[in-house]
């Protein structure tokens, strides 16, 4: 028993690293910055170059037990500490890392720096210090304050080659810790708004609604006092030492009506003399209260100045 009882721990232990692990394929390299001499600043007020990951799952993501790293013959150059909260990004979220050579300021701050004027490569390998999750080439040409960032964070391969270099003064500025695609409007909202100018078809949507769910709850009600009221005849036919299937349908027992029921409580109130008996004994308990300087007398009364 307690051999069978291990395995089914290990299998369970081994079916949650797995899960784990694939979830973990899907972080990406969202965002990545060299010369930092105008962008955010961490948490310790200086700047330095960043590198922000995406959590493209649908799903939180731990990533404690992954590494990254600027040089492929190291996979395992900086290991993501294990134990902080902050590791775990939430689903579609994203998480800064800082290049900046000080692993002693804290888990977000990585053992590595990133050169400008040379091309830059970033890997992200799995636990294992084996599986490469993904990686980026960030070109030489990029300038101070630039970013190079992907086109779509919807990208769900590895190494894609979809991306760009980002400016500020741009249409598509630098977006540290948030979407790269900042949507100020919403096209379906718009659409909407231009083919039903004045909500009729919003108001004839919202009534077939109501009236829809209505109409499902009266069915349901209905389908419910039927069950209850089959319920009832089975339990009658029961007490006349009867079948419902044995005999036919003009021979059922009818369902007890709202008069019938009434007779039987009056029946039984009268038999039986039940009836609700009120408590007449008056009972005063003493309560304790706290003492309050509210209704302290020495605060109600003015005290004569001294002369």
């Amino acid at each position: 028993m307690n051999k069978k009882l291990l395995l089914a721990l290990i299998a369970l232990f081994a079916c949650a690293a797995s899960i784990n692990a694939q979830g973990r394929r899907g972080l990406r390299i969202n965002e990545v910055m060299i010369a930092n001499d105008s962008s955010i600043v961490d948490d310790y007020g200086q700047r330095s170059a960043w590198v922000e990951l995406f959590n493209s799952t649908f799903a939180p993501l731990e990533i404690s037990s992954v590494f990254i790293t600027d040089d492929p013959a190291n996979p395992t150059k900086y290991p993501v500490p294990i134990g902080d909260v902050n590791t775990k990004i939430p689903k579609r979220q994203h998480v800064v890392f800082w290049a900046d050579g000080n692993p002693t300021k804290g888990t977000f701050h990585m053992n590595f720096i990133l050169v400008p004027g040379k091309d830059n490569w970033i890997g992200i390998y799995d636990a294992d210090g084996k599986t490469l999750i993904d990686e980026v080439t960030v070109p030489a040409s990029l300038k101070a304050n630039q970013s190079y960032a992907r086109t779509s964070e919807n990208q769900l391969q590895p190494g894609a080659d979809a991306w760009e270099i980002r400016d500020r003064w741009t249409e598509n500025p630098v977006t540290p810790s948030s979407s790269n695609k900042i949507k100020d409007t919403n096209d379906k909202v718009d659409m909407f708004a231009a083919r039903d100018e004045n909500g009729f078809g919003m108001t004839v949507m919202a009534m077939g609604i109501v009236f829809s769910a209505l109409l499902l709850l009266s069915v349901c009600f209905y389908i419910i006092s039927k069950i209850g009221e089959r319920a009832s005849k089975i339990n009658k036919a029961k007490a006349h030492n009867i079948t419902l299937a044995a005999t036919d349908k003009e021979s059922h027992p009818s369902h007890d009506s709202g008069e019938e029921i009434a007779a039987i409580v009056l029946a039984l109130h009268e038999h039986l003399n039940t009836h609700d008996t009120e408590n007449t004994v008056l009972t005063i308990n003493k309560v304790k209260r706290a003492y309050s300087p509210w209704s302290s007398k020495i605060y109600n009364m003015r005290e004569m100045p001294r002369r």
